[in-house]
């Protein structure tokens, strides 16, 4: 089984249930090399390789295989699964898939960076009642 590091909407774990289709274990996690931006007109990031960046968010482990099914049709065409280095706050590193913005839908991205406690405050339910991923689960 394969970990999965998220750094956005799934950091939720009532939507990372519906997404996946269960409920998993998790922990935080950073994810060096990369950094999390805004998608423009969207409520949800997306990750790029950024020297120096560093990005905080959750590792869910052993993600059983009808969830990436789910997680793939959830993210669509814009991402594309990587397997990435996370650091553990015990000093140690796991090996998880993340799902990073693909070249060509880069150009959709604000140059600023997203920000988690805002969503909380004022996009997670727009987005679960408006995103279009929901609808291909």
């Amino acid at each position: 089984m394969k970990h999965l590091f998220t750094y956005g909407t799934l950091m939720c774990e009532d939507i990372m249930e519906d997404v996946s289709g269960c409920r998993l274990p998790f922990e935080p996690g950073v994810l060096n090399g990369y950094s999390r931006k805004s998608v423009r007109g969207e409520d949800y990031p997306g990750i790029i390789p950024h020297d120096g960046g560093s990005v905080a968010g959750l590792l869910y482990r052993n993600v059983p295989d009808p969830a990436w099914e789910r997680l793939d049709r959830f993210e669509d065409v814009m991402y594309a699964r990587h397997s990435v280095p996370i650091l553990l706050k015990n000093g140690e590193t796991v090996t998880a898939q993340a799902y990073v913005v693909q070249p060509e839908y880069r150009k959709l991205l604000e140059p600023s960076e997203w920000d988690f406690e805002a969503f909380l405050r004022s996009g997670k339910a727009r987005f679960q009642s408006h995103f279009k991923g929901y609808r291909s689960l």
